[in-house]
């Protein structure tokens, strides 16, 4: 596209195409800041002028499989020209089948069609100068405000328990996509169409070349070792069922706990009935909240269960703060060993997210070394974050 036909994009327009971006992604549509920047260009655009090529232009866009491409004339019409706006609203109100939840970006935290139409005008006056999405918006929904939060500053039951589901909706989110996700390959055997659409925008709509993608050839295996310890007591729930999003019907992914021992879980978070499997894992994990001694749980795992689980592509996720009442020279060697099997060590340490926080604590330094990533963990923001390090591994 000619720089020449560009036309100046107001605010007003740049709130409406946030706004649909987001109608989007509720309703299951792959779409990320790369499709809204290439978005924006087609608004600025002599095609953002007649409705019926706007439609096509984005069509061509956003829609990335056959499903998406059936759906979208009903969404666009309701956002954009308001017909049919109670049908779009039911359907996109409707529960998710699991295969839509998978590909959804974060299922939940997105405004129904009617919602996110009725909340354009109000976002106009919020949205920066920016591409969209890169401010955030004070008329943000109840959900996506709670996904920033600090799980330890949430205090009512209903908002606990909603923060619950949509840690375990996350995380099998992120399960799906992992375990599905193809890299893109000069030699691949499938057409990235999504990419190869995006490529072409530059081109004029013509499709110079092909991208290709094809399914890596082993999958990752993640491993999570949780501290259940009593300084960890206010995000270990949320951890768990984290957990058990990633493991759930998942050969790939194991979970543990440890305080001053290491325990099992995966089964027990397999568990079908969330009452038998809370019910397993009080039996299981005794001395939850307690205290912690991080170098022999490890010493533990390394010994009985490393050699079985760990390989070329094993992660090992250990959620932390990293004090220990053991020997941190324990520690340091069990790190060392873990290093030696594993393919990358990623802390997750939720007191990274506090004000002035500081990796002083003895057990901290002493696993510092060996970890290839070491981040926060304080909110499911921070949590959904972990996604995109390992899609490239």
């Amino acid at each position: 596209m000619e720089a020449a036909a560009l036309l100046p994009v107001g605010v007003t327009a740049r709130a409406r195409l946030a706004a649909f971006v987001r109608t989007l992604r509720a309703n299951g549509f792959a779409t990320g800041l790369g499709e809204t920047g290439d978005a924006l260009k087609i608004m600025a655009s002599e095609v953002a002028s007649r409705p019926a090529y706007l439609r096509e232009a984005f069509k061509a866009l956003f829609c990335s499989r056959r499903e998406d491409w059936l759906r979208f004339d009903e969404i666009f019409d309701a956002f954009w020209l308001g017909r049919g706006t109670k049908t779009a609203v039911r359907a996109s109100g409707a529960r998710p089948d699991a295969r839509s939840e998978y590909r959804s970006g974060f299922p939940g935290l997105g405004e129904k069609v009617g919602q996110a139409a009725a909340a354009a005008d109000r976002d106009a006056q919020e949205e920066t100068e920016g591409l969209p999405g890169e401010g955030r918006s004070r008329g943000a929904s109840a959900a996506e405000s709670l996904a920033q939060q600090d799980l330890r500053h949430i205090a009512e039951p209903e908002a606990l328990e909603e923060a619950l589901r949509l840690a375990e909706r996350l995380a099998r989110v992120m399960r799906h996509r992992l375990s599905r996700r193809e890299r893109r390959h000069r030699h691949g055997r499938h057409i990235d169409m999504r990419r190869t659409i995006r490529a072409s925008i530059g081109h004029g709509g013509t499709p110079v070349e092909l991208v290709r993608r094809r399914r890596r050839e082993k999958p990752l295996r993640l491993v999570l070792l949780l501290d259940v310890s009593g300084s960890m007591s206010l995000y270990a729930t949320a951890f768990v069922r984290f957990m058990r999003g990633l493991v759930d019907r998942s050969r790939e992914a194991e979970a543990y706990v440890f305080h001053t021992r290491l325990v099992h879980i995966s089964e027990a978070l397999r568990e079908s009935d969330p009452v038998r499997a809370v019910e397993r894992l009080s039996l299981m994990a005794q001395g939850w909240s307690g205290g912690t001694r991080i170098g022999e749980s490890l010493a533990a795992f390394n010994r009985f269960h490393a050699a079985r689980l760990l390989h070329s592509r094993s992660v090992v996720i250990i959620l932390s703060d990293g004090y220990d009442t053991g020997n941190p020279q324990m520690l340091a060697e069990e790190m060392a060993a873990l290093r030696r099997r594993a393919r990358r060590i990623v802390w997750l340490n939720p007191m990274m997210g506090w004000k002035d926080y500081a990796p002083v604590a003895g057990g901290m330094q002493a696993a510092l070394p060996y970890i290839d990533l070491f981040a926060p963990a304080h909110s499911l923001a921070s949590l959904a974050a972990l996604e995109p390090y390992l899609a490239k591994l």
